[in-house]
Order: structure tokens, then sequence, then C-alpha cells
């Protein structure tokens, strides 16, 4: 009776192997010249399919590369797959990911003026802006342009946070893998959540310090949950709005402020093109319903944790300290357009208007010469211009992002406190540049 069970035992456990092995055999048998030669060139691209679920569900190499590479001498030829191939199996991801945020990366770093006049190997080698903002569905002469200049990696969004190519859901789940493009200078997001509340329980629940059933809020718990991929938030990346803010104060600080970012003309107040290209990207919330909206979400996801009443009060806060950020950015700008104003602060080419023009920051002019050699020009920004655009991109942002990420350093030290301290530093340069043109 023993043996008899010992063998049905056998057999059912060599049966479940054979099932496996057939499971996977034919995306094996259809990529085997592929592995073949990309064990020995690129081994690290082979073990991750091999472990992904693409490998178990029969998604061989020819189903994403197509089939005309077949040798060292035709590399070229291997298509590199975008978002409508990913569709092809992820229909509702494409359609969700198609109306978020991250959609309009691309785009947006593209609307900028300054990206144009900056190294191609920051801007589409990935090593700086579009190393992030790679994401976004290209058009095909977007695509086009990549391929001409060698990127041809940087087709795909989906791999930005299912690395290739193991592709894994729980990778894109994990908070780290927005890390690698929300931290650092003007959009810390990581570091603010990490070092709050929210972020050290979730680092402690890791650990194993807090029980299974504990909650430990992450990036995509608040900002895409459920599964969705269409990331919005109510104020957006620049922290401006339309309608403008009921309080009359505020919402001439925003004017102001939408003046410096080239969406309002300096000398009428009209919208300008930039206006459209906002609208374009859907880079901020222009109907109070939108902007709503996107509140009400935040709202019902703190309400999973806290009481719907406490998490009002915390947005509103942010709100607040948002509106007293905007009193000092306002004050700066306005000092520094004075200077141009009156003639002490001259309009570089580049700008539209002689006003402060927050898209082009950090600027010192290249201008590209012979082969791979640049040329400085006497075009830069001066000292106060990269003060005013420190504060508005690197503080005030940290200012209110800190307030919202509830990250008390971020908020007040690096934010507000900066701040502060930009305000005096332009106040004074403004000071000592109007008593030497005297």
């Amino acid at each position: 009776m023993k043996q008899k069970l010992w063998r049905s035992g056998f057999l059912l456990v060599t049966l479940a192997l054979f099932g496996m092995i057939f499971w996977v055999a034919p995306a094996m048998a259809d990529s085997g010249k592929c592995i073949k030669c990309h064990q020995r060139h690129t081994p690290g691209q082979v073990a991750d399919w091999k472990v992904s679920k693409h490998a178990g569900e029969d998604v061989g190499c020819a189903d994403c590369h197509g089939e005309k590479h077949t040798n060292s001498k035709n590399a070229n030829l291997a298509l590199m797959p975008d978002e409508h191939v990913c569709k092809e199996c992820h229909e509702e991801q494409f359609e969700s990911f198609s109306k978020g945020k991250h959609n309009f990366g691309w785009t947006s770093l593209n609307a900028l003026p300054i990206t144009h006049v900056e190294p191609d190997e920051l801007m589409e080698g990935g090593r700086g802006c579009g190393g992030c903002h790679n994401m976004g569905i290209k058009t095909e002469a977007q695509k086009k342009e990549q391929l001409d200049k060698g990127y041809r990696y940087q087709t795909n969004s989906c791999d930005e946070c299912h690395t290739r190519h193991s592709f894994s859901k729980k990778e894109a789940l994990d908070p780290k893998a927005c890390q690698q493009c929300h931290m650092g200078y003007d959009h810390p997001q990581w570091e603010m959540w990490s070092s709050s509340k929210h972020g050290t329980r979730w680092r402690t629940k890791k650990d194993g310090n807090l029980p299974e059933g504990a909650v430990a809020p992450t990036c995509q718990d608040c900002h895409l949950p459920d599964g969705t991929h269409n990331n919005h938030t109510a104020w957006g990346f620049l922290g401006v709005r339309l309608p403008l803010p009921a309080d009359k104060q505020w919402a001439a600080d925003q004017v102001v402020i939408l003046k410096a970012l080239g969406v309002l003309d300096p000398n009428t107040g009209k919208p300008t093109a930039r206006l459209d290209a906002v609208k374009a990207v859907d880079l901020a919330r222009l109907t109070a319903e939108a902007w709503q909206t996107e509140r009400d979400k935040m709202i019902k996801t703190c309400s999973k944790c806290h009481s719907e009443s406490y998490g009002k009060k915390q947005l509103e806060m942010g709100d607040a300290m948002m509106q007293k950020a905007d009193r000092l950015m306002a004050q700066a700008i306005e000092i520094v357009a004075g200077l141009y104003k009156d003639g002490l602060l001259k309009k570089r080419n580049s700008q539209a208007f002689a006003y402060p023009d927050f898209l082009y920051f950090m600027r010192t002019d290249y201008s590209a010469a012979s082969g791979d050699s640049y040329k400085k020009l006497p075009n830069g920004m001066s000292s106060i211009e990269q003060t005013l655009f420190q504060m508005y991109m690197k503080h005030r942002m940290r200012t209110y992002q800190g307030q919202f990420h509830v990250n008390p350093d971020y908020a007040y030290w690096y934010g507000w406190a900066m701040m502060v301290e930009d305000l005096g530093k332009i106040q004074h340069e403004a000071e000592v540049m109007r008593a030497i043109h005297k």
C-alpha cells in the first residue's frame, strides 16, 4: 500500500514538473536562438526574461521585438516596443496611463524652451531631465528623431516602473520605483515621504517591527490607488490653478507667478501661447470642478486611514501654506521685474518679455560650435535671477510639497525658511544694483 502511494505521489510530481516545462517550452523554443546569442552579449536581459511572467505566459522575444533581427549584423532591425505593443495584452492599463500625468512627461519636457538649448546627452540621452521625462506616448516623428540620434532604448514608458525584461508588478508597487524620478532638487517627494511618518511606518513594517495588518501608506497607495495608472493632484507640479483663488491678495500673487511662468503676458495680463501648452499637457487644473475632483479623490484616500475631517484639515493647511509661500514669491518676482523695467536687467534673446522667465531656469547660455565642443555665450542668467529661480523651483516646491507630505523639516527648514532667506538676498542685491547704477 505504501509503495503504491509513493508511486502515485512520484507520478504526480513528475507530471507537474513536465507541465511546467511544457508551459514555458513554447516561449523558450521560439526564443531559443535569441537566448543563445544574448546570453553572451546581454545576459542580464535573458536572466530577467526567464524569471518574468512573460516567459511563463508564452510571450517570447519576437512578440515584442519582431522577427527581422536575426544576427549581430542587423541588430538595428530589432523592434523597440512602445506602449502600443504592451497594449495588445494590457489594454486597461494603457488606457489608464494615456489619461494620466505620466503620459505627458515627454511632451512637457519638449514644451520647455530651455530643453532645446541643453546638451542632448542630458535631455534625450536619459542622464538629465530626459531620464525621467522620457515617459509619455510619443508620436512617430518623435520616435524617429530619437532613433536618428541613436537613443533607441527610450521608446517606452511602461518599463520606467516595470523595468525590462522582468516587467514585475511587485517592482512597480514598491515605492522605491518612484524614487528614481521623484527625488532631488525640485521634487524631493521620495525624501519627504520616506522621512515622514508614512514612510517610517513602511520601513518599520518592512523590517518586521510592525504587525502585518498595520497600515503603512506608500506613494502608490495615495497617488495610484487600486492599480490605476491615471495620476493627478489638485495643485499639480507648478502649484498654480485657474480660476484664481477667491482671496484677492493670493489671486494677485498667483497672477505674478503666472506671468513669471510666461502663461500670462506681463504687460497686458492676457494669456499667452504657453497657456495652450499647459492645457495640452494637462499640467494644471484649469476649472474649479477639475481641482475639486482631485481634492475629493485625495480626501477619499486619506479617509482609508484617518477621519474625513482630519484629512480635509490637513489639506486645507497645505493650501494655507501655499498662500503664504506665494506672498513671498510674488514679492521677490516683483523686485526682479522692477530691475527689468528700469533697465538694470536686460532681456535676453531667448526671452519673450523683459520679465523674469522661470522656464529658462538656471541658465548659462551655450551654443553648439563645431563637433562636440561648446562655446559659452555671455548671455546667462544673473546672480539675482538665479536666486529667484531657486526660490521658486526648489524652495517654494519644498514648502508646499513638504506640507502635503506631512514632513516637518522639508516644509520648514528646506522650504519656508529658505524662501525667507532667498527674499532677503534678492532685496539686498537689488538695493546694491540700484546704488551702483546711480
